[in-house]
């Protein structure tokens, strides 16, 4: 099922969020289930074509979209400085930074930078960010083998964790979100 369904789940995981989809189809390259350099290329094309769509989405409906979201506002007006003094390193880094990078693409794309620019920039950070998360996940798993002398024999345990801590991070961080738009719905924020 791995061999069949893996790159794909992985590429679609990759272009909604990834970075923990990414670590475990690392591990699994590791443990001989998937290929490294497919992982890469699959990971590649997932969040290159994610953040060109949110990047288009942003240009088309950017600004009235953020000006109609307060919640927004000062989360977009802080991209925005960035992109004005450190334009680059943005485009480029964003997709390191848990937690902003969904919307960061979004928010370059309603600043009106250059598609080509936003283009070209993000080609080489999507290829960064799934060189260097996958061979992460990968070497995680030359990590476990080191700590334990039988590997296959805890594998499904390791794995059990690695998709637990990756469920408990995102819940955490929905949990918040979530907390924190009741919250500003009850105007107490």
């Amino acid at each position: 099922m791995l061999n069949t369904y893996g790159y794909v789940a992985l590429m679609l995981g990759t272009f909604l969020e990834g970075e923990t989809i990414l670590v475990a189809a690392g591990f699994l390259a590791h443990q001989g289930y998937l290929k490294l350099s497919w992982v890469i290329v699959f990971a590649f094309v997932g969040t290159y074509a994610g953040d060109q769509l949110y990047f288009f989405l942003g240009r088309a409906k950017g600004m009235r979209f953020i000006e109609s979201k307060p919640r927004w506002q000062a989360k977009s007006a802080r991209v925005f400085a960035l992109l004005q003094k450190h334009q680059i390193p943005v485009i480029v880094g964003f997709r390191f930074l848990y937690g902003i990078r969904t919307v960061t693409p979004f928010i370059i794309g309603a600043s009106g930078l250059s598609p080509v620019r936003f283009i070209i920039w993000n080609f080489i950070g999507a290829g960064a960010w799934a060189v260097v998360v996958g061979t992460l996940g990968y070497l995680f798993g030359r990590s476990v083998e080191v700590f334990l002398d039988d590997a296959k024999k805890y594998e499904a345990w390791v794995m059990t964790l690695v998709f637990l801590i990756g469920i408990g991070i995102w819940l955490m961080h929905f949990l918040k979100k979530r907390t924190a738009q009741e919250a500003l719905k009850k105007g107490e924020i």
